[in-house]
């Protein structure tokens, strides 16, 4: 028996499009689920940064152990664990020291990273599952003119009207969520680079 490919497939677009509307639905309240918990996350690890390394340096200046540790152990950001880290192996050695805290920065990235390239993939692809939507639609749209010759223009026009909405939803649905990723990159960026000069101002005061 010949199987009709085209038609085969032109049964599966008719089921319509607005199964792919609710699975942009869907995706946006993770994707806004995401961007909340990582602004929780982010907001829990911020610090100031320059006052810490400034008395982080002071505490090593004198060789004030404990207080280091304090000074650590009191704030969960990236940059006091690893500076912790640091100030616990110290009697290790500087290539140690080093690779504990680098280990460490490495393994917490990770934790920084979480739902962030999930957010970069929805904003990317969130436009073309829309596009999708709207070709479904379009489809639909001449296949009901096929049918009924009689309703002209008019038939067309209403199907596509109600395609582009897909389109616009994905949008709608990708452009929060790029904006999101490239603003927690840059936070990412920033607790690296910061973790980094902390291991820098460390191995500077054990090799002294």
């Amino acid at each position: 028996m010949e199987i009709n490919i085209v038609e085969k497939l032109l049964a599966m677009t008719l089921l319509g499009s607005e199964w792919v509307l609710w699975l942009l639905i869907i995706l946006s309240v993770v994707s806004v689920a995401i961007m909340i918990e990582r602004i929780w996350f982010f907001r829990k690890v911020s610090m100031d940064f320059a006052r810490f390394s400034v008395d982080l340096g002071k505490c090593l200046d004198a060789n004030d152990l404990d207080g280091a540790k304090r000074l650590c152990e009191g704030s969960p950001s990236l940059e006091s664990q690893v500076a912790l880290r640091g100030v616990e192996g110290r009697q290790r050695g500087s290539s140690a020291v080093e690779e504990t805290m680098l280990a460490y920065l490495m393994s917490e990235k990770q934790t920084l990273d979480r739902g962030v390239i999930w957010l970069g993939t929805l904003g990317n692809n969130a436009p073309f599952i829309g596009l999708f939507g709207t070709v479904l639609g379009i489809i639909i749209a001449f296949h009901d003119l096929a049918k009924n010759p009689a309703g002209g223009p008019s038939v067309v026009m209403a199907g596509i009207s109600e395609a582009l909405v897909a389109t616009a939803v994905g949008l709608l649905v990708a452009i929060p969520a790029v904006i999101a990723f490239n603003y927690f990159q840059r936070l990412i960026k920033r607790h690296v680079a910061n973790s980094e000069s902390i291991i820098q101002l460390v191995l500077a005061n054990q090799r002294r």
